[in-house]
């Protein structure tokens, strides 16, 4: 077995928004998930992909997951089509790999959790979609563990 499946991964969320972009962070050791930052989306996408990159660096990054918003019946919207796009590119521009993972309902999951911490609509818009990169992201590293889990 590899060293890096061995141990815990870095790795950098991604929640692909036509608005904003969410991060979100792994620890050192693979196992938590933390928001991160929310991007604004520029009028380039080859832009706001570079600032990933750039993130992904800062971070040292080991792996970038990068949100698929598949639809509930399981097809490939518009949406997820565009998300799967911008991740072959962002792996143009990192030494990292860039996988795809399902965020079916992260971000409703983040307004809920947001609702039951008191946050106003004010305060939810500015961070939801960090918030929904967590998810999504927290979702990968454990369904990760599993896959090593069983492997071992």
């Amino acid at each position: 077995m590899s060293e890096l499946r061995r141990r815990g991964v870095r790795a950098l969320g991604v929640d692909p928004g036509s608005k904003r972009i969410g991060l979100a962070v792994s620890d050192l050791s693979g196992t938590i998930a933390s928001p991160l930052v929310v991007l604004h989306r520029s009028k380039s996408r080859q832009h706001d992909l570079h600032e990933i990159a750039r993130i992904a660096g800062e971070e040292a990054a080991e792996v970038i997951v990068m949100g698929l918003p598949i639809n509930m019946d399981g097809s490939q919207g518009k949406a997820a089509k565009a998300a799967i796009a911008e991740g072959r590119r962002l792996a143009t521009l990192v030494d990292v790999p860039v996988e795809m993972h399902d965020e079916r309902l992260t971000t409703v999951t983040a307004e809920r959790s947001m609702l039951d911490a008191g946050l106003n609509a004010v305060e939810r818009r500015k961070i939801v979609d960090k918030v929904a990169a967590a998810i999504m992201l927290q979702s990968w590293l454990d369904s990760r563990a599993a896959r090593l889990r069983r492997e071992t």
